[in-house]
């Protein structure tokens, strides 16, 4: 099976300046790429942000397009820049300086999945990396692009709204407001990638929909958030990370009956995001 390059959801009519980006989310593993594989189906995907294109979909309800992987992060990693190319991974590949994600083993072809556990045996290619590259991580960072572009020409601002999962484990020493552990962690770059007007207002309406946030710790924003949040130039750009332990069985990676639940009071945030949004347009300002 070949994924397709990338899978764009669109409302009837973009009616607001907010873009919605699901980088990790992609489920389509190739065969051949399973079978050459040394884990199971199962774990494979563990390091996937299972079914969060689904939890944000009533974006598109809202007036704003919906943006989601196709190819899964274990095959190619659309929130890294194009050249973290990992030497243990790719034949022929120099690493210059230090990198701590092509360190961990979590460059743009990733050598593990979660908790360190290797994705195969021996490298790839360099003709089959770059394919990797040019075949879904282009075509999705191009397409990106384009729906920041159109909605910045039409409103005069953007905010992409970058959404993540996080395992559950990654929040055991972290503490949000009153010494809990958090349920959804906001990235801004510690102030750089986004308007606090923005976060302060997303950080609020999820409160309201009864989730406990925290502010860039475990997670700051990677290069998504570095790229495309560029708030003193009308784009800003927030990443939002949820706890996947409150929708899905981690370990067999399957929805939990609160999937629902959460699914409809994030897309309560999701409405909120979308309204704050609802600018001028610039043709209506002329």
């Amino acid at each position: 099976m070949t994924p397709a390059e990338f899978n764009l959801h669109l409302p009837d009519t973009i009616s607001c300046g907010a873009v919605f980006s699901s980088p990790h989310s992609g489920r389509d593993y190739p065969s051949a790429f399973l079978q050459k594989s040394v884990l199971d189906a199962v774990t494979i995907r563990s390091s996937e942000d299972a079914f969060v294109d689904q939890l944000f979909m009533s974006a598109t309800h809202h007036g704003a397009p919906l943006l989601a992987a196709s190819a899964p992060r274990a095959y190619v990693d659309l929130n890294r820049a194009a050249d973290e190319l990992d030497p243990s991974v790719v034949e022929g590949v120099r690493q210059i300086g230090s990198n701590p994600r092509i360190s961990s083993g979590l460059g743009v072809i990733p050598r593990v999945v979660s908790e360190g556990r290797a994705i195969m045996n021996g490298k790839i290619t360099a003709s089959e990396a770059k394919d990797r590259l040019e075949r879904f991580y282009h075509p999705y960072h191009a397409q990106l692009r384009d729906l920041l572009h159109t909605s910045r020409a039409a409103f005069g601002k953007v905010l992409l709204v970058d959404c993540h999962s996080m395992p559950r484990e990654a929040l055991t020493n972290v503490s949000g407001r009153f010494g809990r552990m958090p349920e959804i962690v906001l990235g801004d770059r510690f102030g750089s990638s986004c308007d606090s007007l923005f976060v302060d207002e997303i950080e609020a309406a999820l409160s309201d929909a009864g989730f406990r946030v925290a502010r860039n710790t475990p997670f700051a924003g990677a290069y998504i958030t570095q790229a495309y949040g560029r708030p003193s130039s009308g784009q800003s750009c927030l990443q939002i990370e949820v706890d996947r332990s409150l929708y899905l069985d981690e370990k067999n990676v399957v929805k939990l009956e609160e999937f629902d639940d959460v699914r409809q009071r994030l897309g309560r945030v999701v409405a909120k995001i979308c309204e704050m949004t609802c600018w001028p347009t610039q043709l209506a300002a002329e």
